[in-house]
């Protein structure tokens, strides 16, 4: 555990001993496309400046000639018929194209990153909307269209002012599971302030503040409609059995109003609520900005909050993380940190 391989990593990837089948819970990837950018592997000295001790990793250019015998090799091997045929389809529009040597750089390396995930395991692809489209095409061929998830938006920067058009403000993650059965650890993030001034409105006498939540049944439950300390049953029942309602009111959960004609509420405390359940949509991560301390100058380098999040949905301390491309290792260093084991 916690290997660092350094080469291609599709020959990596192939070699079953290192990377025996479902062996891996959570692969993230950042693959490059088409920057024309060289890719430096960076380090900083203990200081926290710059290390001298860089080295070349990659040239981010895709042409035919380099990709058309990984391609012919894939079109010959791969034994899910359904992605060789929407290959040999891209291949009939694309043509030898730098957008189809991309693919073909990709999909094989998709097929052997399905291959090493466990049952329960996930994988996100981190990509812009140039090759989205296709990627994500590969990725229901491989993976089947049924275990995609969610496409999540990251909001990675703000609106452009010189932007000729609609401004590119941000970048899309395909959200994959291996099967239906897959680790998930629902995450939150913090209430506005707006929000916690109108919803958390009260204070217990001890100071715990709570706001109001509806006790009513939201569908027919005859089970349910019984009177409950001179309050009448709500039309579809109580939301709550007797036994559930006098424990909530032992524990002083109830708040009663002051009339037998309105409806007895439950009281939801605010150091009880994990905060607010995230959607699909990121905005309250921001890009690496020029002055920030984990800038390493490196041109994709992505926030570590983001790769943490990430982590944190959708594996547990001691899972395995594997991140094939790598870039300056945040996914190792996000890793590293929540307790997870990484590749």
């Amino acid at each position: 555990m916690n290997r660092l391989f350094f080469g291609d990593n599709l020959g990596w990837l192939r070699d079953t001993k290192e990377f025996p089948d479902a062996s891996v819970d959570l692969v993230y990837l950042d693959p490059p496309f088409n920057s024309n950018a060289d890719y430096n592997v960076l380090f900083r000295e203990e200081s926290g400046e710059a290390s001298q001790a860089q080295f070349h990793a990659f040239t981010d250019t895709w042409t035919w000639a380099d990709a058309a015998e990984t391609y012919n090799q894939f079109i010959d091997t791969c034994p899910n018929l359904a992605v060789v045929e929407m290959m040999e389809a891209f291949h009939s529009f694309l043509k030898n194209s730098p957008m189809m040597a991309y693919l073909a750089m990709m999909a094989p390396r998709l097929a052997e990153l399905h291959r090493v995930l466990k049952p329960t395991g996930s994988l996100y692809l981190h990509c812009d909307p140039t090759a989205s489209h296709y990627l994500k095409l590969i990725l229901d061929g491989i993976f089947g269209g049924e275990h995609f998830q969610n496409e999540i938006i990251w909001q990675r920067t703000n609106v452009h002012s010189d932007s000729k058009t609609w401004s590119r403000v941000s970048d899309t993650i395909f959200f994959y599971t291996k099967s239906s059965e897959f680790t998930w650890n629902a995450q939150y993030t913090a209430h506005s302030e707006e929000y916690l001034e109108s919803k958390y409105r009260y204070r217990d006498a001890d100071g715990r503040v709570y706001r109001l939540g509806d006790m009513t049944s939201p569908s027919p439950r005859p089970n349910m409609m019984y009177e409950w300390k001179g309050h009448a049953s709500p039309a579809m029942g109580w939301r709550y059995s007797k036994e559930t309602m006098a424990k909530l009111d032992s524990e002083g959960r109830i708040w009663y109003p002051d009339e037998k004609s309105k409806r007895p509420q439950l009281k939801r405390y605010l150091d009880e609520m994990p905060g607010r359940l995230l959607g699909n949509v990121w905005t309250d991560i921001c890009p690496i900005n020029s002055q920030a301390i984990e800038r390493l100058g490196y041109q994709t380098q992505k926030p570590q909050v983001l790769l943490e999040r990430i982590i944190s949905a959708s594996t547990n301390p001691g899972d395995v993380v594997l991140d094939p491309f790598c870039g300056c290792g945040t996914t190792i260093h996000a890793a590293q940190k929540l307790g997870r084991h990484w590749v």
